[in-house]
């Protein structure tokens, strides 16, 4: 449940991520690749035409070397180019991505010791990075585990209650092993604040407050109260609007589109803000709400012209996919890069809200901290690549659906029935009063003019002869019209006005349409989507099938992402990037909830 789940979590996922330093040797995977990796892998090993013909993903290239020989000369980092080279300023190449002190001193020692590697090097690599063990057994990618509550040992005996779950124990475990011990305990008026501001964001009333501490006071009543109270706050619909900020912010809600300076309104956002509103006070599951958030569309099941109560809140729910920022219904420089942009914005949001990655950081180019390929980007945003589809762009006016169904339809309809009786009834009497005007207006001519006026008057004004035209303009009170008759019988056109209103009146009891702001993919249609070099929507390279990411897609437990499903509407692949978040095994969903949880509340 969204409430209760992420912080009962913290107790199984509470990761141990301190770490003793090393007293090994430095060694090239564990201490050199990641400062070579971030600042000369773009050049020497990434592309295909490697610069100078060196290669420095491995100590075996380097010791190779490239045009200008042997990079590195084990023992003697003076007589070393590569060392060399970074020392004097002379690589990088861009000044603002100069080596620091810090690592060239890493460097300088890892040579003196011989330039060592923690294992044998493979023989060859490919184009995408080599995955090390070390990139493998980083502690946010392994499986999550349930750790051995500690048994701190308790010296104090007020400290005794107060470990009243696993998460206290291993906070005083914690404590005790820096000298330190619980804080006292606060007192029940400011226990009581602090709780309303964390869960509601709002003080609690004075009443309130005097009758919690009045609870507590008794001699049995202290944790009953605490808990009673903690439930009570949890079910205020005030708990979904304070916490709902917090996701609303991880997924860049906006009630507008941003992009440019137009920056227009989205005006059937708010849906999208309400569901997560809703989520939280309805104790949703987190893993329905990731699910219907990602592929709500794909879960439904009834026509989108009639969609029932539950797809549509599905479909409200990809709103989620919606937030970014998105230029492509105005005037825009490029049109090819605002529709990319906000694709790339959208897999920013997608894997920094559920998986804690920047993985936008690959888009351009090879991550240069994490083991993240830019072929590793593209196959994640082939996700997403059905839905958006830059070559069959739908601006944002195009992608709303309508919240009307079939018995709202047949209800406007018989309204619109009703409505146009009274529009009939109002034009037969309009003409009517118009045609008993003008008569009264041509009593007070000589007959020897009513023929040629009679003809004029029904005649279309673009269709009357020079006579008519100079009969009317001689005698402008013949002109009676719909929109003169006011001037002539005051009585019959305010009679007019109200079987107006009237009309008016039954057409405004029609069902109202709403709109949503959805995401949707067009049936049978799979776009291709290719690795951007240097990340140039003009410079497509290899075709790449979804998938995740290649350091995570190890654990062969984990769904695997269709290039497509025949036996569906829809492609299948964002429901199938759900289901791999949210399978027990996947290492990183859960420790992101739990942490955002943990840091939102403390």
């Amino acid at each position: 449940m969204l409430r209760l789940t992420c912080v009962l979590l913290c107790v199984s996922m509470f990761p141990a991520c301190l770490r003793a330093e090393s007293v090994t040797p430095l060694r090239f995977e564990t201490d050199v690749r990641a400062i070579l990796r971030t600042h000369c892998f773009q050049c020497h090993g990434e592309e295909p035409d490697v610069q100078g013909n060196l290669d420095l993903r491995l100590v075996r290239f380097m010791r190779r070397g490239g045009d200008s020989g042997a990079a590195i000369v084990p023992g003697k980092p003076d007589d070393s180019p590569l060392y060399q080279r970074l020392r004097d300023g002379e690589m990088p190449p861009d000044e603002s991505k100069q080596i620091s002190q810090e690592e060239l001193r890493i460097i300088h020692d890892w040579i003196v010791a011989g330039a060592g590697t923690v294992r044998e090097e493979p023989e060859s690599l490919g184009l995408e990075p080599h995955i090390t063990e070390e990139d493998k057994s980083h502690w946010s990618l392994q499986p999550i585990r349930r750790p051995a509550i500690p048994d701190p040992v308790i010296t104090d005996p007020a400290h005794s209650a107060r470990v009243a779950n696993p998460i206290d124990a291993f906070l005083l475990s914690e404590l005790q092993k820096n000298d330190l011990s619980f804080s006292p305990s606060a007192a029940p008026r400011k226990l009581l604040r602090r709780l309303s501001l964390d869960l509601l964001g709002l003080p609690p009333s004075p009443d309130s407050v005097q009758r919690f501490v009045n609870s507590v006071a008794s001699a049995d009543g202290a944790d009953k109260t605490w808990a009673a109270t903690v439930d009570t706050l949890l079910e205020t619909p005030q708990y979904g609007e304070r916490w709902a900020r917090h996701w609303l912010d991880v997924a860049g809600y906006a009630d507008s589109e941003g992009y440019t300076d137009a920056d227009s309104e989205r005006p059937n956002a708010w849906r999208y803000r309400d569901y997560v509103i809703d989520a939280f006070n309805i104790d949703m599951p987190f893993d329905q709400f990731i699910t219907e958030q990602l592929a709500g569309d794909e879960l439904v099941t009834s026509p989108l012209n009639n969609l029932s109560a539950v797809d549509a809140k599905r479909l409200v729910a990809t709103g989620f996919l919606r937030m970014a920022p998105d230029g492509t219904g105005g005037a825009v420089a490029d049109k090819l890069q605002a529709r990319h942009d906000t694709m790339a914005d959208t897999v920013r949001i997608v894997s920094s809200s559920f998986m804690g990655l920047t993985i936008g950081c690959a888009q351009c180019h090879d991550h240069r901290y994490d083991p993240i390929s830019q072929a590793d980007y593209y196959r994640f945003r082939a996700i997403f690549q059905p839905a958006f589809d830059p070559e069959k762009w739908q601006v944002p006016s195009k992608r709303r659906i309508s919240l009307y169904t079939d018995a709202d339809r047949k209800k406007a309809a018989e309204i619109e029935v009703e409505a146009k009786k009274i529009d009939a009834e109002r034009a037969s009497q309009q003409k009517k009063f118009i045609s008993a005007t003008f008569e009264k207006q041509l009593k007070e001519l000589p007959e020897s003019v009513h023929e040629l006026a009679k003809a004029a008057h029904a005649t279309a004004a673009g269709k009357r002869t020079p006579e008519q035209n100079q009969l009317l303009r001689k005698h402008p009170n013949l002109n009676v019209t719909s929109g003169s008759l006011y001037l002539y019988d005051r009585k019959a056109a305010d009679e007019l006005k109200t079987m107006a209103a009237k009309a008016t009146e039954i057409r405004a009891t029609k069902p109202k349409q709403g709109f949503v702001r959805a995401i949707t993919e067009k049936p049978g249609r799979i776009p291709d989507t290719h690795l951007l070099f240097r990340g140039n929507p003009d410079q497509p390279r290899q075709e790449l099938q979804p998938a995740g990411l290649t350091v995570v897609s190890l654990n062969s437990n984990l769904p695997q992402i269709p290039s497509d499903v025949s036996d569906v509407t829809t492609s299948g692949r964002r429901l199938a990037l759900a289901q791999r978040l949210t399978h027990p095994e996947y290492p990183l969903t859960a420790r992101v909830i739990v942490n955002r949880v943990w840091r939102q509340h403390f």
